[in-house]
């Protein structure tokens, strides 16, 4: 085995168990949520929220399903077979998962609205103790407001009058506000990046690794998504779930690996055009 093909292995393992790695944060983020979901259940919270409260997994399962896609594309399936059925099935799995993604970031946007809304919590916070109220600590972490935890809370506490009888303090509300705002701007950006990927794996396909003019642009443009999701990455290991970074550190390594993946095809596709215009 020479040294090239000892690093390509190497190569294709730490590919392959990102990928693994992704896959099993699915079943983390439902387990996560799962738990979300059976405390608005308890406290009344209506069930039409469940595209909300489930938005990470869903979001989660269509994104590996999506770089799955794109590593067959782009790496497992030689060109000359993505035609006929083969394509037609890419084509509908890939639709199935983009309106998945499509959802989940409507659900992530809606949780960021329904956190916008607050009154100020008029009377002794204690006095509600009865009466089944809720208290958000961060973006989808609640407990039960009691005897031993109500004094914590001031004349300045939030009723998050978007949710059934939660309230938060000033800092947990501006938290939950926040990050649920960079999942809708990580979610948006991710988007972004695979319609960019998108374009530029069809492009490649037509014009067969012929040089664009608007490519610059297009690297341009993924540079700053993908320094947009690097910030939301970091600002999630200081002010979110370990989970929420791990899972967004993850994302990015992977796609390190697809824009690799698409970087050869481009250059087999460049020298075959270059094999065409030799023997013409």
């Amino acid at each position: 085995m020479t040294a090239s093909t000892g690093l390509y292995q190497v190569f294709r393992w730490v590919k392959y168990l990102t990928y693994s790695l992704l896959s099993l944060n699915i079943w983390l983020f439902f387990s996560e949520e799962l738990n979300s979901a059976r405390f608005a259940i308890e406290t009344g919270e209506e069930m039409a929220l469940g595209v909300q409260l489930f938005s990470a997994t869903l979001d989660t399962l269509a994104w590996v399903m999506l770089l799955l896609l794109f590593e067959l594309e782009t790496a497992v399936i030689p060109d000359e077979r993505l035609r006929g059925t083969v394509w037609f099935g890419m084509r509908g799995v890939r639709m199935v998962c983009t309106a998945a993604i499509v959802i989940a970031f409507i659900g992530y946007f809606g949780e960021w609205l329904t956190l916008l809304p607050t009154d100020l919590l008029s009377g002794d916070v204690c006095s509600r103790v009865t009466e089944s109220w809720s208290v958000m600590t961060k973006l989808d972490d609640f407990m039960p407001l009691t005897a031993e935890n109500c004094g914590q809370f001031g004349a300045d506490t939030r009723i998050v009058t978007g949710l059934d009888h939660v309230i938060a303090s000033p800092a947990g509300l501006l938290e939950g506000q926040r990050l649920a705002l960079v999942d809708v701007i990580n979610s948006a950006t991710w988007i972004l990046v695979v319609i960019l990927l998108e374009i530029e794996v069809r492009v490649l396909t037509q014009w067969r690794g012929s040089p664009m003019p608007l490519s610059r642009v297009a690297t341009l443009a993924k540079a700053l998504l993908y320094t947009t999701l690097v910030a939301a990455a970091i600002y999630w290991g200081f002010k979110g779930d370990f989970l929420d970074f791990w899972d967004a550190a993850l994302w990015l390594f992977a796609f390190v690996f697809i824009e690799l993946n698409v970087f050869e095809w481009q250059q087999e596709l460049r020298d075959q055009t270059g094999e065409s215009r030799s023997i013409g």
